[in-house]
This record gives C-alpha cells, sequence and structure tokens, in this order.
C-alpha cells in the first residue's frame, strides 16, 4: 500500500549487488538458497529460521482474518439493516469494502514477499499487485475527503445538508472516486503494467521504478493537497462547534450529528498517522524503496489502519456493537430483520 509515483518498489529485502549470483551457492543444509533454483540468475532467497518463520505466518493470517472479518462485519450492518442506509454510511461502506480487500489481498501478498524475500507470483500478479495496492489507497483517500466535506457540510449548513447531501449524489461521488483513482494509476503505471518486468536484475524480484520529478507531483497530490483539504474542513467543524456552544442557546445541529463528526475525526487522524509515515524518505531527500531498512514497518503501518478502522467503529458506534451482536446471534435471518432499529 504505497503511493504509485516516487517508488522503487525493490521485491527482495537482500543487497542488490548479491541478487544475481553467478553460481547456485548451497546452504549449510544442502538445500540452495536461490529463489528458483534451478536458474542461474535468480535472486538470493533469505533464509529465516523455522520457528520464525512459522510464527510470522500466524502473524500474518491473524492480522489478515482480523482485518477481513471485522470490516465483513461493516459491511453486512450497513448492507442490511435499512435504518443504516445514510450518505455517510455509504461512504462508510466502501471504505469498509476497500480495507477487506486490503486484508483480503494485499496483506498476504505482501506478507508473502517479506517472508520469501523472493517475488513467486510470477509475471502477471507483479503488474496487476502494485496497481490493485495503489488503486485503493489513492480510493481511501478520496473516502477521507468525502467524510470531511460530508461532515462540514452536516455541521455548518445543517438546514440545507439533506437537499444538498443525498445519497444517490453520494453513491455517484463514490463510483467517481474509485474510477478517478482507477485511471490514475493506470496512466501513472502504464509502463509498468506493459513491461512489469523492465527493470528486475534477476528471476524473482519486481520492481516499479517512477521519476523523481513525477514522485514530487504525486506528494502533493496524493499527501499535502487532501491534507490541507480535510484539516481546513474540520477546522471548520471545530470552530462551529465551539460558536454554537457559547452562542446558540438552542442547539441547530443534532446531537449525533456532532457524535458523527467526533468519530469521523478520530478515523480521519488515525488515517493521517498510518498514512503520513510512508512519505519520511521524501521528507528527508532520499528515494522510497523496500530495500530501505525501515520501508517494511512503514508499509504494514499504513495496511494496518485497514484494522483499525472497525475498531474505531466498536469503540464509538453503539449501532455498530448492536448490529454484531444481531448478526452473531443469526437474529440478522429473521423475516424484517432489516428494520430492526439500532440507534
Amino acid at each position: 500500500m504505497a503511493s504509485p509515483l516516487r517508488v522503487s518498489l525493490q521485491e527482495d529485502k537482500s543487497p542488490p549487488r548479491s541478487l544475481c549470483p553467478a553460481s547456485p551457492p548451497m546452504d549449510g543444509a544442502g538445500g540452495s538458497s536461490l529463489c528458483f533454483p534451478n536458474l542461474n540468475s535468480s535472486c538470493r532467497r533469505l533464509a529465516w529460521p523455522r520457528s520464525e518463520t512459522a510464527l510470522l505466518y500466524v502473524l500474518l493470517a491473524a492480522v489478515s482474518l482480523l482485518t477481513v472479518t471485522l470490516n465483513l462485519l461493516v459491511v453486512v450492518s450497513i448492507s442490511h439493516f435499512r435504518q443504516l442506509h445514510t450518505p455517510t454510511n455509504a461512504l462508510l461502506l466502501s471504505l469498509a469494502a476497500s480495507d477487506l480487500v486490503v486484508g483480503l489481498t494485499v496483506m498476504p501478498v505482501e506478507g508473502l514477499r517479506y517472508l520469501e524475500t523472493c517475488w513467486l507470483l510470477g509475471r502477471l500478479m507483479c503488474a496487476l499487485a502494485p496497481f490493485l495496492s495503489y488503486c485503493l489507497i489513492s480510493g481511501s483517500l478520496g473516502h477521507m475527503v468525502l467524510i470531511s466535506v460530508d461532515r462540514y457540510l452536516a455541521i455548518c449548513q445543517p438546514l440545507l445538508y439533506p437537499s444538498r447531501v443525498t445519497l444517490n449524489r453520494v453513491v455517484f461521488l463514490i463510483c467517481l472516486c474509485w474510477g478517478c483513482s482507477a485511471l490514475y494509476n493506470g496512466c501513472i503505471l502504464m509502463g509498468h503494467l506493459r513491461r512489469p518486468h523492465l527493470y528486475r536484475t534477476c528471476h524473482g524480484e519486481c520492481v516499479v521504478v517512477i521519476s523523481r520529478a513525477s514522485g514530487s507531483v504525486d506528494l502533493f497530490f496524493t499527501l499535502v493537497g487532501p491534507c490541507s483539504v480535510m484539516l481546513a474542513l474540520y477546522a471548520r467543524v471545530f470552530v462551529a462547534a465551539v460558536s454554537q456552544a457559547w452562542r446558540s442557546p438552542a442547539p441547530t445541529v443534532k446531537g449525533s450529528e456532532w457524535k458523527a463528526a467526533r468519530t469521523l475525526g478520530i478515523v480521519i487522524a488515525v488515517f493521517l498517522m498510518c498514512f503520513c509515515p510512508y512519505y519520511y524518505p521524501s521528507f528527508a531527500g532520499e528515494d522510497t524503496t523496500t530495500n530501505l531498512s525501515y520501508f517494511a514497518v512503514l508499509s504494514w503501518i499504513m495496511q494496518l489502519n485497514s484494522c483499525i478502522n472497525p475498531l474505531i467503529y466498536a469503540l464509538f458506534y453503539p449501532w455498530f456493537r448492536k448490529a454484531i451482536r444481531l448478526i452473531f446471534t443469526l437474529k440478522i435471518l429473521q423475516p424484517q430483520s432489516s428494520r430492526t432499529k439500532l440507534q
């Protein structure tokens, strides 16, 4: 889950100079240390102790399963209960679907790449995996901006909100967001999609190379610009909250709207905390590459955000907790369960 620009993804954590050995070396146990033992041009495989490998695979499976399960609960809850069919929840539904795909596909692929230190999924997946990852992160960022706009209109323009923000308009914006994300990343990665192995130095790696100039532009479009919009809108929401608390004898905004603004503000803040560290190499004047010793940490911090979002809903949304109880007790299978009041 990384920005598609200014990225050089080396799919092997071992030093670049040692990726293409002249002859297939043998490890102490008599087994080949190459990604593909039958190819002399194969990349080297970094050997992990069996106990550590087993533990890491269990941890990877647990995090992926938890991410998929939690986001599936969000998707089922919002989709099933009619009371939750609101414009704001439509954004949360789409965001949860994105996080579910992260747990189902991106986390296992990234985990396999780091644990095996080899790209074993072939040329087609080398082309599609980065494209999918970048589309998901770009789409999620777009959803955060839409959530900020939604809360701004709900708090600062409460009388106009019902007429301006309708479910059909939000669904259209969600589709537009995903469409723009796919188009943007398709244009940026067009060369990689056509020739995914152009920059590889040996069999067993998948490399994406983006120019430094394009990376600077992407830094603005995927970090500085969206973050500025979100912070400005929530600053207006905060000012409106303070103003109403001190000057308005009769609140013009429902308490539920304020609670939603608070919860979604936390979601956005956590998202930015998980997303921004990825750009540390850019701010430090370094190229962003998985050969950096700390790149795996930055990548997984970003991906873990997909697991954190449903936990925030569980902590701050009573309707989500009630929906979970109805799901696990199978009461959603009863007739008319979709009309159950959750809040």
